[in-house]
């Protein structure tokens, strides 16, 4: 670093994403994308756009939210347009925590909260997941700040039913309660349907997984009108016009694209749960997950050793060095195809060849 860095961030760790090598072509499982194109109707509302670049995007977000709201019976003034769920995580922090009120997460999960934690300042509790790598509910009750979810959860994929969710944010009464639903649509129960009932939910979604759209980087926030004004302060202060507008077309196209999504969703799904027996059949541990990942470890392979085989043989999984995860790997379901190439290489290695 320079010796201009400000020293409140000299100490900073920052998220480290998953590699996007360009040295040679790979089967990609490391980052949690969709091996399918965005919705045709999607890329056809960007090229309307394409045109009038040289103006500003509109910084209400206005179709887009009025589209958001319409697919899931809200109003636009309860929905929030993000340049990626990331920003609309960010600006919770920023928004609903401080020096007061700590923010609680899983000590296993998105390994953006503590890095969202630490760059505003905001001190945070890492709560242990069981033994079987889920979330306690009860361990979240009256907690002295925010509370942060991902459920799915990261990096296991299991998921929490929609009344655990519930029930935190319902012991939570002066807490904000942020669910980052990143992972629900491929097999996940949404707590969208809580925000009517409690004004302490914000739920934020993405259109990076299952509508295919990564690249463009598109989230939302729901929640009650007041929560909503709150990270518009925070958006305004920063950036006004954060969606750009070929994202924005592209994001109510998809919107208007239900079934391919939803087809996607379920293909992805299917050969989720093909993959996991596969691998318990080879001898692995595999959590049952509900996103469109797993988390594997095997009692005889080491995950950096089986990450380090299968990226020499094209294959990219993402390995975690951490005390945890150590003897696991998050692998990304691709299509039927890669799965197949992945499950004869990891058989391979397993088999010393």
């Amino acid at each position: 670093m320079s010796r201009f860095f400000s020293q409140k961030y000299d100490t900073l760790t920052p998220y480290v994403p998953g590699e996007q090598p360009r040295d040679r072509r790979y089967i990609k499982l490391n980052t949690n994308e969709s091996p399918f194109p965005p919705s045709k109707k999607a890329l056809e509302k960007a090229e309307e756009v394409l045109g009038r670049l040289n103006l500003y995007s509109d910084p209400d977000c206005k179709y887009f939210r009025e589209a958001i709201a319409e697919t899931y019976g809200f109003d636009p003034e309860e929905v929030l347009a993000v340049n990626g769920s990331d920003e609309a995580l960010n600006f919770a922090f920023m928004a609903f925590a401080d020096e007061g009120r700590p923010a609680s997460f899983p000590d296993v999960t998105y390994g953006f909260y503590p890095v969202f934690a630490r760059l505003n300042g905001i001190p945070y509790r890492e709560i242990p997941l069981n033994d079987a790598f889920e979330i306690t509910p009860s361990d979240y009750f009256n907690a002295p700040g925010p509370v942060v979810i991902a459920n799915p959860n990261a990096q296991t994929g299991i998921a929490l039913p929609m009344e655990a969710i519930g029930e935190i944010v319902k012991q939570n009464p002066g807490n904000v309660v942020i669910v980052d639903e990143a992972y629900v649509d491929f097999g996940g129960e949404s707590a969208l349907p809580l925000v009517k009932k409690y004004e302490n939910l914000l739920v934020i979604q993405t259109f990076s997984k299952s509508r295919s759209l990564a690249g463009a980087r598109l989230g939302f926030a729901i929640g009650n009108k007041a929560l909503i004004q709150d990270l518009n302060t925070i958006r305004c202060s920063i950036n006004p016009y954060n969606v750009n507008s070929v994202t924005l077309a592209m994001g109510i196209g998809a919107l208007s694209d239900p079934e391919y999504m939803k087809k996607n969703a379920a293909y992805i799904a299917e050969i989720r749960e093909l993959t996991k027996q596969a691998l318990k059949d080879l001898g692995f541990t595999v959590t049952e997950s509900k996103s469109n990942f797993i988390l594997a470890g095997h009692p005889e392979a080491d995950g950096g050793f089986l990450y380090r085989e299968l990226k020499n043989r094209g294959i990219l999984i993402r390995h975690f060095d951490t005390e945890r995860l150590s003897q696991y790997n998050r692998i990304t379901i691709g299509t039927r195809e890669q799965m197949q190439v992945l499950l004869e290489q990891i058989k391979s290695i397993l088999q010393g060849k």
